[in-house]
């Protein structure tokens, strides 16, 4: 077995790094891991899983941040910006809620006296 590069500093990294935005594939890279690694050691090392989900609300946070920043600019890209979000953070588009095929939000009510 070969010995783990593993070190007590690693959780505060990843939080440094995810800081500016960094994707979790981009702190393996930054650290010389593969993302299987990453992810072992987020099994095994409560303190570093820890650190890995402050890192993803960070990384969240500094993107969310730079987005309302650039509003304005004509050069930004809100498209580019919703795609990265849906990829690298899970959103998704609002759907309406249905039963038996027709939608709820569509079905009006009325009373009769």
């Amino acid at each position: 077995m070969r010995p783990t590069k593993y070190t007590d500093d690693l959780p505060d990294k990843i939080i440094e790094f995810m800081r500016t935005g960094m994707s979790i594939e981009e702190v393996c890279y930054e650290l010389k891991i593969c993302k299987q690694t990453f992810y072992n050691w987020c099994d095994i090392y409560p303190e570093f899983l820890d650190a890995k989900k402050k890192g993803v609300d960070f990384s969240c946070g500094w993107w969310m941040k730079q987005a309302r920043e650039a509003l304005r600019d004509k050069e930004f890209s809100a498209t580019l910006f919703y795609m990265n979000m849906k990829n690298r953070f899970g959103w998704t588009d609002k759907s309406d809620i249905t039963s038996g095929g027709e939608s709820l939000a569509k079905i009006k009510i009325s009373f009769k006296e």
